[in-house]
């Protein structure tokens, strides 16, 4: 018998999916924008930079063509596993499978030395895929598991979960890093075991998610003519099916596809200043791994209390404006850190990409769930996610190519401002009256 839906609203359903973003942020913290992107252009890829082809790139470039190809692999198979997990109902499964793929790859990241770039780069793609990955099927949970009246609280819930586990998960790396002296290791042990510690935070903390947090069986069955297809083929051809449907059915929704295109463009800049971050303060501005950790320990401070200031804020001048007020604050902080030399001035950059942070994710979210039909939340929050997901490819790319060419990681970081001027732009022109009156006449 096909198990019956979660309650909605049910706190112990709810709490195991905030624990889940309580577990994958040490990797997005800790490893993702902390340690690692100062441990590989230090350390692994060293002042000198790899020839290739006889071609020299910095750690920097490297690293922004890492994240790129990690965001894209994922773009590629996301969809189609989207669409299958919905017809199946194996979310579960597949958040399960990607998040315990990326935890066993940030633990081999222990054994990765000065010198081993291309070890490094492997394990930190899979670990990223299998980050990326899990966080789409992460999403697809959120129509599911709260009512529509309470959904941007409980998105907003699990930012905060969020936030301050990977917050207290990188203080214990941060005073592991600061007293490596003290406790008889080098700074470069200290940074590895720092690594480890974040795996196993993501997966120790990923089991309260598997016991909690729970998912009803499909009731739907393979059609007739798929029937005598090998059951993989079978679920393959759906969820491709499936994910062209989709597409065609948001091209209909003018102001929601118009959104989706400005979030696009403005979530390339938000996730291409929290990944490149730390790059840019090790290559550029020359900062000591704790004076970088440092800050973003106030990013993940600030960001609980910004995405709760911005919450209010949008109560008063609505979401949209809300959010159009982060951009105009996320264009000042990329044009802020082209002039910065000092890290009490990267401190203070840290806080205002805390205060936005936050804002700007958890209102995007809720935006977007007030132009969707109910009855197709979960389809239309897959493709979010993909969008989502879409839109990290291509800002590390770009500085990636900027700083390899014009020599200056500066220059790179402040092309960041195109992305977020031209999504706020794009979401000028949305509509939210429009698209809320064609969702409830069913125009799309």
């Amino acid at each position: 018998m096909p198990r019956t839906a979660p309650i909605k609203n049910d706190p112990k359903t709810i709490f195991g999916w905030c624990m889940y973003d309580w577990a994958n942020s040490a990797y997005g913290t800790t490893v993702l924008a902390g340690l690692l992107p100062f441990y590989f252009a230090r350390a692994v890829v060293g002042s000198e930079g790899v020839a290739v082809g006889g071609t020299t790139y910095s750690g920097f470039t490297l690293w922004g063509f890492m994240v790129g190809v990690s965001a894209f692999i994922t773009f590629l198979f996301a969809p189609v596993l989207g669409a299958i997990s919905d017809f199946s109902g194996s979310k579960k499964r597949f958040l399960l499978s990607f998040a315990y793929t990326g935890s066993l790859f940030t633990l081999l990241l222990y054994f990765c030395h000065s010198g081993d770039v291309y070890r490094t780069m492997l394990l930190f793609v899979v670990a990223q895929v299998g980050f990326i990955g899990a966080n789409v099927f992460y999403d697809a949970f959120l129509p599911h598991i709260t009512s529509e009246d309470r959904m941007d609280w409980v998105s907003g819930k699990g930012y905060s979960y969020g936030y301050v586990g990977g917050g207290l998960q990188f203080a214990l790396a941060l005073g592991l890093v600061a007293a490596h002296e003290a406790l008889g290791i080098s700074d470069e042990l200290a940074v590895r075991i720092g690594i480890t510690m974040a795996g196993l935070w993501w997966a120790g903390f990923t089991l309260f998610t598997a016991h909690y947090l729970h998912e009803a069986r499909s009731v739907e069955s393979l059609p007739e003519h798929y029937r005598s297809w090998p059951r993989p083929l079978a679920f393959a051809a759906i969820g491709l099916s499936r994910t062209l449907r989709t597409t065609k059915r948001v091209a209909r929704f003018r102001h929601l596809l118009l959104f989706l295109i400005a979030f696009m463009l403005y979530n390339d800049g938000i996730q291409t200043v929290i990944q490149m971050a730390t790059a840019y303060g090790t290559e550029e501005l020359r900062l000591e791994a704790p004076q970088l950790m440092l800050t973003l320990l106030i990013i993940q401070a600030i960001a609980v209390f910004g995405a709760l200031l911005f919450g209010r804020i949008a109560g008063w001048i609505g979401t949209k404006r809300a959010v159009m007020v982060t951009l105009v604050l996320w264009s000042a902080a990329v044009l802020y850190a082209y002039f910065i030399h000092t890290a009490t001035e990267y401190f203070a950059l840290g806080g205002v990409v805390g205060l936005v942070m936050g804002g700007s994710q958890a209102l995007s979210r809720s935006f977007y769930g007030s132009m969707i039909p109910e009855e197709a939340s979960a389809e239309f929050y897959g493709f979010y996610s993909v969008f989502s997901k879409f839109s990290s490819i291509w800002g590390p790319l770009v500085l990636a190519v900027i700083r390899h060419v014009a020599g200056s990681a500066r220059l790179s970081i402040v092309s960041l401002i195109v992305f977020f001027l031209t999504g706020l732009l794009l979401l000028y022109f949305v509509d939210e009256k429009k698209a809320k009156e064609a969702k409830v006449a069913g125009a799309f």
